[in-house]
């Protein structure tokens, strides 16, 4: 095994826009890949880029954990039960502009950090509370208060709670394929397809969420202005059997309400800062 310590782990003192590059926890493992160092990488699925290098390909998607997030603070207050004007950290651009959306009031500050100093920062008294996915705080076994975000008022980011399993082409890709999980593997491909499509990155407040039942998915999409002042939101329900192109029309959708004109404003907003 070979552990790697890429860009985004090592730069902790800055919000993850203004940290330049794309896959920011990803390329240099992909380098390692390409250069056949290594031949299976593991990663959080939201993580991976929507465009992928050649020669590398998911070979399995792990069974999906909760792709729910989680208002974590020291009494588990939900988030309209929070003080006017307190104070909430994260990271995400997603996350503040949902946040900014459902309570205006609050002030949103940003939370860099593994997941121990997250959870360290909150009891230091930073943060009146934190947003954190909670697949993340489960796979670690930390069990602090918190109250669930209803993720029709908070939709979860594309891929959350999915771990991917990327492998080089041919033998590793074969060798991997044998965990592949086929129905978190379709939620993910409909997510991803709708990311593409927009042109979804880290500084585009977006969320897609998945989710099969027997042969259809039901999905949810959205992209939010950087304030969350406005949004453009599309859903419907797709045959399992063609997932992706039931997932294009439903990005086409959202692209005809504004979807792309949001994300293009979010990019230049956070390009001019």
């Amino acid at each position: 095994m070979k552990v790697v310590k890429t860009k985004g782990d090592h730069v902790l003192d800055l919000p993850l826009h203004r940290v330049s590059g794309r896959g920011l926890f990803v390329k240099e493992i992909d380098d390692l890949m390409l250069a056949g160092e290594i031949d299976v990488a593991v990663h959080s699925m939201k993580d991976l880029p929507s465009k992928r290098p050649e020669g590398l390909v998911i070979g399995a998607v792990l069974p999906r954990d909760s792709p729910l997030d989680v208002l974590v603070s020291d009494d588990g207050v939900s988030i309209d039960g929070l003080e006017e004007g307190a104070v909430v950290g994260t990271c995400s651009m997603r996350r503040a502009a949902q946040l900014r959306r459902a309570r205006p009031d609050l002030v949103i500050e940003s939370l860099r950090g593994n997941l121990e100093t997250r959870l360290r920062k909150l009891e230091e008294g930073r943060y009146r509370a934190i947003v954190l996915a909670l697949a993340g705080i489960e796979r670690m076994g930390y069990r602090p208060r918190y109250s669930v975000l209803d993720p029709e008022r908070f939709v979860p980011s594309a891929n959350q709670g999915a771990i991917a399993v990327v492998a080089t082409e041919g033998r590793a890709e074969e060798l991997v394929g044998g965990i592949d999980h086929l129905p978190t593997r379709r939620e993910a491909e409909c997510e991803r397809v709708i990311l593409e499509e927009i042109g979804g990155s880290c500084v585009v407040p977006m969320a897609a969420f998945a989710r099969l039942s027997g042969d259809e998915i039901s999905v949810l999409a959205e992209v939010l202005s950087l304030d969350g002042a406005r949004s453009v939101r599309a859903e419907g329900r797709i045959s399992a059997a063609d997932h992706l192109e039931g997932a294009r029309e439903l990005s086409r959708r959202l692209v005809a309400m504004g979807g792309r004109d949001l994300a293009e404003e979010a990019v230049r907003e956070v390009g001019s800062i």
